[in-house]
């Protein structure tokens, strides 16, 4: 007769939000952003952060492993259970594998970005044995040659990242892309999708970057960039490739999000339990957000003195930008818009003035989505509930008109 031994369960799986340690104390801080080098390895047309790979400057304000492993711990014990390692190309470091695997030795996920050029089998082999347990995200510019170089105008560029895909794909890591619309890539969108949709973890269609931000790091380049920045309603053609989809996003997104915002600036998560740590260590509310105001240096306080004493100061900052008060306090889309203190920073130096093309993109996803129709202002709109329960309902919405406003005011004065 065969005794079969006692076995017992020493560990069950919850919900980070359901323990017993987050119910008794919120965390601090729940994801973080870490740009552990500015350099890359390319060079492509669009990108904000593209230091040499070999840069001097670059090298020497680079923080050493010792001090992210430091403010990983300091992370950790403040409750993070996120990471993600970014660039510049992360990979260009010669301890990345020490300071991932620090993270994941503290118990963190870690989200990688990448453009996946620098993949060794060693590298994947030890994402392999010691996972990520996030998905790796990969920028990735063009289908062929000719057209990823462009974009990233190094040569050897194109057969390095796709031979970085295939190392994943052989050990069955999980990964997703993304791409970017820019002149050479335009015509491979179809082609791009249809891939993508081939790899297992690719649960939606890639994003493409294709509103690109200014360069606050590299402000003389900003010319040439304004020149590959889409026509919003183009870029709305690519967003709603699945046209129904996309409508039924919006729809839920401003059913969740929408309303009035009024004058205060940060209305985002930026700084409230999530921050970004630059290369050379300063703390930021948020990756763009890189105005004087809102840095902090890690070598002169820690991540618990940003995020219980500056950041909440500087959310509670408010517009004084008559524009702004005007239109975006009173934009019923102002959760759907990419307008943010970080855009009119990097656009116009400031924190408060509407940056125009994102006002523009988001009239057009709006229009695009049966919420507003043409010539019609979202910060005019009052009765955008009713708007909205009647598209999703599936019916259309009339262009409203002066009896819409609180004022009594024809809209079409802005239109």
């Amino acid at each position: 007769m065969t005794v079969m031994a006692e076995t017992r369960t020493y560990a069950k799986r919850v919900r980070s939000d359901q323990a017993a340690l987050w119910r008794s104390k919120k965390p601090l801080l729940t994801r973080l952003d870490v740009e552990i080098t500015e350099r890359c390895s390319n060079d492509c047309i669009h990108c904000y952060i593209r230091r040499p790979a070999r840069d001097p400057e670059a090298l020497r304000k680079e923080l050493p492993a010792s001090e992210i492993k430091d403010i990983l711990g300091e992370a950790a014990s403040l409750g993070c259970l996120s990471v993600r390692l970014t660039g510049g190309e992360p990979l260009l470091r010669d301890d990345f594998e020490e300071i991932y695997v620090h993270a994941r030795k503290l118990g963190m996920s870690v989200i990688l970005f990448t453009n996946a050029a620098l993949l060794t089998s060693r590298l994947a082999d030890l994402l392999t044995k010691i996972p990520p347990l996030k998905k790796i995200e990969i920028s990735l510019y063009g289908m062929k040659k000719s057209s990823y170089e462009k974009v990233s105008r190094v040569k050897g560029s194109f057969e390095a990242a796709w031979n970085g895909v295939r190392l994943l794909q052989e050990r069955k890591i999980p990964f997703v892309v993304k791409g970017a619309v820019l002149p050479s890539t335009r015509a491979e969108i179809a082609e791009f999708d249809a891939w993508a949709a081939t790899i297992p973890w690719m649960t939606r269609p890639p994003a493409y970057a294709m509103f690109f931000d200014l360069h606050l790091r590299e402000a003389g380049k900003n010319a040439a960039l304004k020149k590959l920045r889409l026509r919003p309603e183009a870029g709305v053609r690519v967003l709603a490739r699945d046209k129904n989809r996309f409508r039924r996003e919006i729809l839920d997104f401003c059913s969740r999000l929408g309303g009035y915002p009024g004058d205060r600036l940060l209305t985002c998560g930026a700084g409230a339990g999530s921050g970004c740590v630059d290369a050379c260590g300063r703390f930021f509310p948020c990756m763009m957000l890189r105005h004087p105001d809102a840095a902090y240096d890690l070598k002169n306080g820690s991540l618990e003195d940003a995020l219980k004493r500056v950041f909440p100061a500087l959310r509670e900052r408010r517009a004084v930008d008559a524009d702004y008060l005007e239109r975006c306090a009173a934009c019923f889309l102002k959760s759907l818009c990419q307008q943010c203190p970080a855009k009119s920073w990097l656009e116009y130096g400031v924190l408060d003035r509407p940056v125009g093309y994102f006002c523009e993109i988001t009239h057009a996803m709006a229009r695009e989505a049966g919420l507003i129709s043409a010539g019609e202002k979202s910060w005019e709109i009052r009765n955008w509930q009713d708007r909205l329960k009647a598209r999703k309902a599936g019916s259309p919405v009339s262009g409203m008109r002066g009896s819409e406003r609180e004022d009594g005011d024809s809209i079409e004065k802005n239109a």
